[in-house]
């Protein structure tokens, strides 16, 4: 649901008529696969069981005017013209709606947040730092901030929509593609399609998984062609149906035949609502892909080509069956019915086509958001492998393509029909709408500073139209719907499990900081021999001396010449810019070469390779001391001050700043230029490191010297050091939390990835040292 797979390079705000329609014809492959083949299975699941066709045609009326009025509603009226509103930065999605929250109320999940993380561009954008113009606006922001219980409800809120996506991401392959297989049945006899079906959905399922590891971006360019022509070919045939069967089948859109429907079937017709429901599986993909398409691209795709299509199709099934009551076929009222006998190869053909374009979305989604809740330390590290070098954001990650393909396996051949499939996967949608539905009326209170009323009118209006289909898709608890839950059952304790553990480490950190004094009383060497070289100590802190420093001093007969504090986190933000991504301050007096960085990122942004990140953070700490103002006297107080930091940006967009450079040539041939100064160092290493610097007269010897100092120990190389802890709970916790703790978090952290892999560092270069945290 949430693909990453456009380029980024888009304007957004002010889009030429071209740009506009070539982002509107790039979202029906990317956005709509998964809508647009709901109608293959809606009227089947819809029919199973619950209801049944007659010769009054009341059902049918009514079901068509049950799946018109939902589509107008929900993904034409509620996310059209009102959810696409509220994104983030132009991003969407569940957890862009948390993070429009959490900087608004301040009840971020994040435990290493910081002011200067509020002067961000994004983060200030959108009038997020104004206050709310409504008291109740102003109260309830202050309670969510006040109250920790409420901002864990707010978390968790969002976590079950995350993992109901997930879980959608294990339902939405299965049905669709075992939907669009399933036209084989019309061509085979009973016995033979049962063990045709199964096989060949499961072949397609292998081979989609598959072909997650080489990337979508070589066929990503046929997503759009395939949904195309499935939607004008479902388009036409419904057209082809209202005039060949029933012109008058448009009377069925009046809302009389919902109530002529639910007075006729009653209990069955309220339970039907969960085949219903299908129509608008894929509705959430428009919010969750924002991020890739500007909203008024996404608004001319689904209100001109895509809704009025799927309302075709769907009158077009509806007037088919309406002149045919006896369905000799087991495939009882499928999609495959009113399609016509001599073009029904080819449309099994682009069905099955435009079933894979639809799943393969929502795989590169659950992919997407798998990396948002790692980032956001929601989810346990995992590696991610970024599939293309020019596309932005098309990843794999191995760990959860092979689980889900696993599932969906196990899901298709457990059940081997649409009922069962349909009811699950019609309570994972709704669930994440629902949540959606939550979150926006908290949205259109703190974030927009609208009336409460209005906040009410919303939750209540749309809140009970999907609370209506929810009630329909529970009751269907042993008919499927359990496997949802179950997944997400299982997910959201990973989730919570890891974030809980996550945020005790944390807290034991921050409590056992080293004090400036134990620093200064080592003197500038720290008491013991400094080498050349420059040691990154990998920590959460983003201010103080974390206590595994003091552990490497007084353990190791020697350190780095430079030693610097690296603490690479995330911000609830979707996109940090190069020229914002590290701060820099320094830790004690200038002579014991101690810096901290700390390297902030979006929780959708690209994490760098390790070589092109070691330069930017050398550079970064380069320039901040290039940049840096001379104090003559500098007290305990302001050393023990960290939050005093400056913003660097990359190497690459600080044009004017530092730049390194490596090479093996001889220096007198790069000793011409005319308006740089060059320092480099007294010897002459065999891999030459040299910092390029602008002519500024502000530079003084003292700066001179430390960068040569800084140069010298690029030159030696870089040591990564990490602390390898060992979390436990601390004697006298109740049982609950040494379970969590003791068992739970200590399970995730021995069978997921471990920071080497997540952070790409070099394993050649790197000193783990373990530590015992009890919390």
């Amino acid at each position: 649901m949430d693909l990453e797979g456009v380029v980024r390079s888009h304007p957004i705000k002010k889009d030429s008529w071209k740009t506009l329609l070539t982002l509107a014809y790039q979202s029906l492959g990317v956005v709509y696969g998964d809508l647009s083949t709901s109608p293959l299975y809606v009227y089947k699941s819809t029919f199973a069981e619950d209801i049944h066709h007659s010769e009054t045609n009341e059902e049918i009326y009514g079901v068509l005017s049950f799946v018109f009025w939902t589509l107008t509603l929900i993904p034409l009226v509620k996310y059209v013209f009102i959810v696409l509103r509220a994104d983030d930065n132009g991003e969407g999605g569940t957890f862009a709606l948390y993070s429009l929250l959490s900087r608004h109320a301040r009840v971020s999940s994040l435990p290493n947040c910081q002011l200067a993380d509020e002067e961000l561009s994004e983060y200030t954008k959108d009038g997020v730092v104004s206050t709310s113009n409504s008291a109740f606006g102003s109260s309830l922001k202050s309670t969510l901030e006040k109250h920790r219980v409420l901002q864990k409800v707010l978390l968790i809120l969002a976590l079950i929509g995350t993992c109901m996506v997930i879980g959608d991401g294990v339902l939405t392959p299965a049905i669709s593609v075992f939907s669009a297989v399933s036209g084989l049945e019309l061509s085979m006899s009973k016995e033979q399609h049962r063990y045709v079906e199964v096989p060949v959905a499961c072949v397609i399922l292998v081979f989609l998984f598959a072909l997650q590891h080489y990337g979508t971006h070589r066929v990503g360019f046929l997503f759009a062609p395939v949904v195309i022509t499935w939607l004008f070919c479902i388009s036409s045939i419904g057209v082809y149906n209202i005039f060949r069967w029933n012109p008058q089948v448009y009377q069925a859109l009046s809302p009389y035949y919902m109530y002529k429907f639910l007075k006729k079937t009653q209990k069955g017709g309220w339970m039907s609502l969960g085949g219903i429901l299908l129509c608008m599986t894929g509705s959430e993909a428009m919010f969750a892909d924002l991020g890739h398409f500007s909203q008024l691209s996404i608004k001319i795709a689904f209100t001109f080509v895509v809704y009025p299509s799927l309302i075709l199709a769907y009158m077009g099934q509806a007037a088919y069956l309406s002149e045919h009551h006896v369905i000799q076929s087991d495939y009882r009222i499928g999609f495959y019915e009113s399609v016509p006998e001599k073009i029904r190869w080819p449309v099994l053909a682009i069905a099955i086509l435009a079933a894979v374009v639809g799943s393969q979305a929502i795989i590169t989604g659950t992919f997407s958001i798998i990396k948002q809740c790692s980032s956001l330390g929601c989810f346990p590290r995992v590696k991610i492998i970024h599939t293309s070098s020019k596309i932005h954001g098309q990843i794999y990650i191995p760990e959860i393509n092979w689980t889900l393909m696993l599932l969906c396996l196990a899901v298709t051949i457990g059940f081997r029909d649409t009922k069962s499939m349909g009811n699950a996967s019609g309570l994972a949608v709704i669930t994440v709408m629902l949540v959606t539905t939550c979150l926006m009326s908290l949205v259109i209170v703190l974030c927009w500073h609208k009336s409460i009323f209005l906040a009410i009118c919303f939750i209540l209006f749309f809140g009970s139209i999907e609370a209506l289909y929810f009630s329909a898709s529970l009751i269907k608890f042993r008919e499927g719907a359990w496997v949802p839950i179950a997944l997400s059952f299982i997910f959201l304790v990973v989730m919570y499990v890891w974030h809980y553990g996550t945020f005790k480490k944390y807290e034991f950190d921050v409590q056992n900081k080293v004090s400036i004094n134990w620093l200064l009383s080592l003197g500038p060497t720290l008491g013991i021999v400094r080498v050349r070289g420059i040691g990154l100590i990998h920590t959460e802190l983003v201010s103080g001396i974390p206590a595994i420093f003091s552990h490497f001093v007084t353990n190791l007969p020697a350190f780095h010449q430079v030693v610097v504090f690296l603490c690479i986190k995330s911000v609830p933000v979707p996109h940090v810019g190069p020229e914002e991504r590290f701060l820099v301050g320094r830790v004690g007096p200038k002579e014991y070469r101690l810096y901290r960085c700390i390297a902030r990122y979006g929780y959708r942004d690209v994490h760098k390779d390790d070589i092109e990140f070691e330069r930017d953070l050398v550079c970064s700490i380069a320039e901040f001391i290039r940049s840096e103002r001379p104090e003559c006297d500098v007290s305990l107080e302001k050393l023990e001050d960290d939050e005093k930091m400056t913003v660097v940006g990359t190497s690459s967009s600080n044009l004017d700043g530092i730049r390194i450079s490596v090479d093996d040539a001889d220096f007198s041939e790069m000793a011409s230029t005319s308006e740089l100064q060059e320092i480099r160092p007294t010897e002459k290493p065999k891999k030459r490191v040299r910092f390029v610097v602008p002519e500024s007269p502000q530079i003084d010897r003292e700066a001179v010297e430390e960068l040569q100092e800084l140069m010298e120990a690029r030159e030696a190389g870089m040591a990564f050091i990490l602390g390898h802890s060992y979390v436990k709970a601390k004697r006298g916790s109740n049982l609950m939390k040494k379970l969590v703790i003791n068992v739970g978090y200590d399970f995730l952290r021995r069978n997921f990835r471990g920071p080497t892999y997540a952070l790409s560092i070099p394993r050649a270069s790197t000193l783990e040292v373990g530590m015992v945290y009890h919390v």
